[in-house]
């Protein structure tokens, strides 16, 4: 049974999720072609089959009746359950009652890592508008008084221009004058991405990342190498070129600075990668098509007192860092409906940019 005899599921096989709908009696009435690759089974066999046959001891027979009763309009578990010629599956299911009389639940399967992911972009979401609030709350509570008290040591050293000790007293007031300047920039670079409009038009990606590699080269041109490997069909992105620049520069940057003692040993690489995905979920949105983008490098990993921190603001792992280049990457990915993500262990980083293809 396909989709055309049941035309309000036809959007159901564009989701990455599996997805399948019962009538009342827990018979299988559609199954989408996500579903047909989790479980290796074509539709076919499965419509027509009853949910108790295909998935055995599951559970999912128990969930689906205390929704037909009513006890529940959405009920979510996670089910194991066997299938012939592979070993077990679990997988977190969500069973929704639907209106219609002919028909009884709807049940969409999402594999538990793939689950785990979109928990995790959706919480990185949340956690970059909450850290964007924050820094521009933060920044311009800091900005006025900046302000006074520069123009204060100002006032203060013209006063004592006329006092037998001005220099030495002129030493004490040009350092708060410096350390509210550079205050005043730390403040500046917090507020940035919030001042500076887009300037949205169609990027290349790979020219993005040629970009960055001319720069991190020309800052580190002995001991390191870095690998191109794009994938040349990659269509462009619209969105603001100097922005993805500064994000993709912000991680490289941070990767060259963790390879010192690679860089000394002649053997540091950071390989740029690009491919397209399909059906990605990004901001509780699914896209179609995504560009996948990696920032891999051979370094000694990031601390794990930090790792799921490293895109607060103000969190470094490197002596004198400013803790803002991740935070402002972030900002400037989840801009443009992207995210990024990370993995590290000894040997390999791995930053991974997702930002969706087309409109």
């Amino acid at each position: 049974m396909t989709s055309g005899q049941f035309p309000q599921f036809a959007g159901l096989d564009l989701l990455g999720c599996g997805v399948l709908v019962t009538d009342p009696q827990f018979t299988i009435v559609f199954a989408n072609s996500a579903l047909e690759s989790m479980l290796s089974v074509s539709r076919r066999a499965l419509v027509g089959q009853v949910i108790g046959t295909i998935f055995p001891g599951s559970g999912l027979t128990e969930l689906l009746k205390q929704v037909y009763d009513g006890h529940f309009e959405q009920k979510r578990q996670d089910v194991t359950f066997g299938l012939p010629n592979r070993d077990p599956i679990t997988v977190h299911s969500t069973v929704v009652g639907l209106q219609e009389p002919a028909l009884g639940a709807l049940i969409e399967f999402r594999e538990i890592e793939q689950q785990l992911k979109v928990d995790r972009a959706e919480r990185l979401i949340e956690q970059g508008q909450a850290n964007r609030e924050l820094i521009r709350n933060l920044a311009h509570e800091i900005k006025n008084p900046l302000g006074g008290i520069r123009g204060a040591a100002q006032l203060l050293e013209q006063e004592m221009s006329v006092m037998d000790r001005a220099v030495e007293f002129r030493e004490y007031t040009q350092v708060i004058v410096k350390e509210a300047d550079r205050l005043q920039t730390l403040v500046d670079r917090l507020l940035a991405p919030h001042r500076r409009p887009k300037l949205i038009s169609q990027v290349n990606i790979h020219e993005v990342c040629e970009r960055v590699r001319s720069v991190i080269l020309a800052e580190f041109p002995q001991g390191l190498r870095i690998v191109r490997d794009y994938d040349i069909s990659v269509p462009e992105i619209r969105g603001d070129k100097e922005q993805l620049i500064q994000a993709v520069l912000n991680i490289a940057n941070n990767a060259a600075q963790a390879l010192s003692r690679q860089i000394s040993d002649g053997n540091a690489v950071i390989t740029l990668r690009s491919r397209v995905i399909r059906n990605v979920t990004l901001g509780k949105r699914r896209w179609p098509l995504a560009l996948d983008l990696h920032i891999l490098d051979n370094g000694p990993g990031i601390p794990g007192d930090i790792r799921d921190r490293i895109f607060y603001p103000l969190v470094s792992g490197r002596e004198g860092g400013s803790g803002l280049g991740l935070t402002l990457a972030q900002t400037f990915v989840q801009q443009h409906h992207g995210v990024i993500e990370c993995d590290s262990e000894p040997g390999l980083t791995d930053f991974r940019i997702l930002l969706p293809l087309g409109s």
